[in-house]
């Protein structure tokens, strides 16, 4: 990997997931707020914290949105943009959807960071959309302490693929398309301590896109899906 001339990963109390609130945390804050109930159209709220919102359209279409963004956990700016954009859209496709397009988000120390550094996260960002054949068409920036970067993004899918994290059954195969234990590369890259090959091995996961979601979700035999990131397999389990 090439020698960046500024760690972004140094901006930072912690980079990726690993900046997400704690599950406990985060349900201590939204216990008393309200549920999207009354809405027939909703089919999918945060009722069980799933990987992104569905609304239906009619009875041949639902718009699947969610937003995704995080803290540098590489220091290479072009690869913490392709890690952020496939995670973001990686929700898409773990609801049995396709995305059509992304807004990008963005928070920069700006008097820290070179407008060059963040143009390189935006461009990686943005290769990622392209291969996954969907536009950038717009977003919003702000002017924070710690970096952060990603995408809120949109897709389609027929109301009767939608699989969320919750249809599971006892006796179900789990089926894991990537492997898992990208948070231990990131916390050794924080140390200094994880190889270049390593590093490549965590760059080729982190910025496949899971279109195989959006294929399962036509199986009738697949019940549910999810996207497993900083919460780790049993996390997301649960």
């Amino acid at each position: 990997m090439d020698a960046p001339t500024i760690r972004l990963t140094e901006l930072t109390h912690g980079g990726g997931c690993g900046c997400k609130l704690a599950p406990a945390v985060l349900q201590s804050i939204l216990a008393d707020q309200p549920m999207a109930a009354g809405f027939s159209q909703l089919l999918v709220g945060t009722e069980t914290a799933d990987d992104a919102a569905v609304w239906q359209v009619d009875e041949n279409l639902a718009v699947i949105a969610t937003t995704d963004f995080f803290t540098p956990m590489v220091d290479a700016p072009r690869d913490f943009g392709r890690i952020a954009a496939t995670n973001a859209i990686s929700d898409i496709y773990a609801m049995g959807g396709k995305p059509i397009m992304a807004l990008a988000i963005l928070g920069i120390p700006e008097r820290r960071l070179d407008a060059a550094i963040v143009r390189e996260i935006l461009q990686g960002g943005a290769s990622i959309c392209a291969e996954a054949g969907i536009p950038v068409a717009g977003g919003h920036s702000i002017n924070s302490p710690d970096p952060f970067y990603g995408l809120a993004v949109t897709g389609l899918a027929r109301p009767d693929r939608i699989r969320r994290n919750s249809g599971a059954r006892p006796g179900d195969a789990l089926i894991l398309t990537k492997g898992i234990g990208v948070g231990i590369y990131s916390a050794a890259i924080r140390k200094g301590a994880l190889p270049s090959a390593a590093y490549d091995e965590m760059i080729a996961s982190t910025t496949l896109l899971n279109r195989i979601g959006a294929e399962l979700s036509s199986d009738p035999a697949v019940h549910g899906m999810t996207d497993v990131t900083g919460f780790g397999l049993l996390g997301h389990a649960l």
